[in-house]
């Protein structure tokens, strides 16, 4: 009787509860397994990650150490051969040191009125002064690729020139409730993601102000359309809208990175005269902003002399270039610096793992690499003086190498009578100088002091310790920086004092790097927004954004192996005295670093760039001949010659853009002659003047008796199979 269950209901319902338990368990620990599997999953891509990005930047940094490595040997040139010699007057115009324009001059340089605009001329017309809606259909024709009349981007050049001229060198502006700062890092020429900052953030107004913190232009395609967009919005809202000087923004690196060409191909009538009136703008761009005395915004950072006192005073258009000091006298080398040589040098013994190992532009070893010794730019004036041979030794040898006459010039004596006080302006000059290098150039390193640059060659690293006492010294609170691309766009450092912002999205390749900008307001807190310009990048999973990176950068890596292919053999063969053909896996790894000084995780890489392996062993001789590269289909014997124009491509057509005065993109063959001539001479390489004769008559295509420069750079241009099969 009752309503109790019965004693077999009872048991019934407690299996059913085990029952039910043991799916749970079991589900809980797929879980955990699969949430294991996937965080295992994601290390890996993270590492692969990691890899192609170092990859991406060690090739970009021993670009621009080749870069400041030539024109060490450029500046070399200017400083000891006589201005009357033969090779100083091929590069002399680059340093500008024989053009003294007076303002009334640059004025007439800069008329425009003799430039019609034609009916067929379908783009954008501009009034002047400019106006927001002036600049808003800039902004539309360019997103359209409409091209603006060469008039117009001579009027908005001339009117930025005459605004910049009376711009101080370090912008102040506040912060306030009721708008925020909006703060850009390095753009370099990607349109899209200026476009894409506007659209998401809005267009430069005085409710909301902008700062662009340098590098503008080179690299990508359309540089000087961004140029035009922000000189046109610096011109509507001068309080509202700053420009740092950025160090791309000179001239002589114009030439290696692709604006000079951009510009020249785009008006090839009037380009020359816009890339000289670009060069006297770049010069007086700003070089810092600061806001509400608390954060400071420079392009590339801060050293341990950093001051902005003397940033504050620096005639800023004398420097059209960072890359080449002022003159030297015999006061500012001894005294100076010496000084500063020995406050990099102090702390060259901090551990520096993670960088490079490649060789300061600064420090002297007994066992100089093959070339001029690499330096830093603070010490390009007096590194000569620590070579194994004399100048006048060296000077002989370059001209015999340069196939130039003998009797030319010799040596530059310096005046015994100089004047005490010019060598004191001289001194002056120097410590300016190394102040907008470091400005311009530097990045953060994690341990403290300061340093030499030794990845890019130019400015320091700079540690934590620097940068507490730059910025108390100063009583600022947060240093914004940009020039390194980083893969979420920004990143802090130094105890988060210091913070770089990258907005180039897919800098290296689709997939690479988000861009970021910063909106700060009147609590100096600086809020990121992220984004990436490439809609098919957007599409990509996690999995093929990595691989499509990574295979992009061991295309890259796999041309810096070929074209050092030779190298690579004669190091192989050091572990090989049998010459059996095969080495150990950690052999090939050293013996590929000591050639192409990357820095690189070798052993890592090995599996994705050699697949002949015997036993374990690599096979080298079979894996030369698998690297997918197709080299130019013209009859040249001479396997050296194409070996030299495979390593030294970029410099190659740096000296022809720098011997091309008259910027027509066609040279003649005794220009050709003496192109090779200086490359063979900062090589230290000779090069016969048959061989070069008969290179110029087989890239001669249409027998004119010119060399068209693109089309000869084109012919000799590597490409890796392996991307497209």
């Amino acid at each position: 009787m009752g309503c109790g269950l019965r004693k077999s209901e009872v048991q019934q319902k407690k299996c059913d509860r085990v029952s039910l338990s043991v799916p749970a368990a079991t589900a809980i620990r797929a879980a955990l397994l699969i949430q294991r599997w996937y965080r295992q999953y994601v290390a890996r891509l993270e590492i692969r990650r990691r890899c192609t990005w170092n990859i991406f930047q060690s090739i970009e940094y021993a670009g621009q150490q080749d870069q400041i490595k030539l024109y060490s040997f450029f500046g070399f040139l200017m400083d000891h051969f006589t201005p009357a010699s033969s090779e100083r007057n091929l590069i002399s115009h680059i340093f500008r040191e024989n053009e003294i324009c007076r303002d009334v001059e640059w004025e007439r340089y800069f008329c425009y009125k003799s430039i019609d605009v034609p009916d067929s001329y379908t783009g954008p017309h501009l009034t002047f002064p400019m106006t927001f809606c002036g600049v808003s259909k800039l902004v539309e024709a360019f997103k359209h690729k409409q091209q603006l009349h060469a008039r117009y981007v001579l009027q908005i050049l001339g009117e930025t020139w005459r605004l910049l001229r009376i711009l101080p060198n370090i912008s102040h502006l506040s912060s306030c409730h009721t708008k925020e700062i909006t703060i850009c890092g390095d753009l370099h020429g990607q349109l899209e993601d200026l476009l894409l900052i506007f659209y998401k953030n809005g267009l430069p107004s005085t409710e909301k102000p902008y700062v662009f913190n340098g590098d503008f232009v080179d690299r990508g395609k359309n540089s000087l359309e961004i140029l035009l967009i922000l000189f046109g919005f610096l011109l509507v809202y001068p309080n509202d809208v700053h420009l740092n000087r950025g160090n791309h923004e000179d001239h002589i690196v114009n030439l290696r990175y692709g604006f000079t060409k951009e510009v020249l191909g785009k008006y090839r009538v009037h380009g020359k005269k816009i890339l000289k009136l670009l060069q006297k703008i770049f010069s007086w761009l700003p070089l810092a902003t600061v806001i509400d005395h608390k954060v400071l915004i420079a392009h590339g950072g801060i050293s341990d002399t950093t001051d902005l006192n003397v940033i504050a005073r620096v005639d800023r258009h004398k420097y059209a270039s960072t890359l080449r000091p002022p003159k030297m006298t015999k006061l500012a080398v001894n005294g100076s610096n010496s000084q500063t040589t020995n406050r990099r040098n102090g702390d060259a013994g901090v551990p520096v793992d993670f960088r490079r190992r490649v060789r300061s532009l600064t420090h002297h070893s007994s066992t100089p690499p093959q070339g001029l010794p690499r330096r830093s730019l603070h010490n390009l004036h007096t590194s000569h003086q620590h070579m194994n041979w004399s100048v006048d030794d060296e000077l002989k040898k370059r001209r015999r190498l340069a196939g130039f006459d003998q009797s030319y010039g010799e040596r530059k004596k310096p005046d015994s009578d100089s004047d005490p006080e010019c060598e004191e302006g001289t001194e002056t000059y120097e410590h300016e100088w190394e102040q907008m290098v470091d400005l311009l150039w530097s990045d953060p390193m994690p341990q403290n002091g300061c340093i030499p640059n030794e990845v890019r060659g130019g400015g320091c690293y700079w540690g934590p310790d620097v940068t507490e006492e730059v910025l108390g010294r100063h009583n600022l609170q947060l240093l914004i920086r940009s020039h390194e691309c980083k893969q979420d766009g920004y990143e802090f450092c130094h105890n988060r004092r210091v913070l770089t912002i990258f907005s180039a999205s897919n800098y290296y390749e689709v997939g690479s790097n988000r861009g970021a900008y910063i909106r700060m307001g009147a609590d100096l807190v600086p809020h990121f927004v992220q984004y990436q310009a490439s809609r098919t990048c957007r599409e990509l999973t996690l999995r093929q954004s990595v691989g499509w990176t990574e295979r992009s950068a061991l295309q890259a890596l796999r041309r810096q192996l070929f074209v050092h292919k030779s190298d690579l053999i004669s190091a192989f063969r050091e572990f090989d005295p049998n010459n059996t053909g095969i080495i150990s896996p950690s052999h090939w790894a050293s013996a590929t670093e000591s050639v192409l000084k990357l820095g690189l995780p070798w052993r890592v890489l090995r599996p994705q760039l050699v697949s002949s392996t015997k036993n374990g062993m690599v096979d080298y001789q079979e894996w030369m001949k698998e690297l997918s590269i197709t080299e130019p289909k013209l009859e040249i014997s001479d396997t050296s010659l194409l070996e030299t124009m495979y390593k030294n491509h970029s410099n190659l057509e740096t000296i022809f853009r720098i011997i091309d005065t008259d910027h027509s993109g066609l040279i003649s063959y005794e220009e050709f002659r003496q192109t090779w001539k200086l490359l063979s001479s900062h090589l230290k390489t000779e090069i016969s003047d048959d061989v070069i004769a008969n290179l110029a008559q087989s890239i001669d295509f249409n027998k004119d008796g010119s060399i068209d420069i693109n089309e000869f750079m084109e012919a000799f241009r590597l490409v890796d199979l392996s991307a497209h099969s």
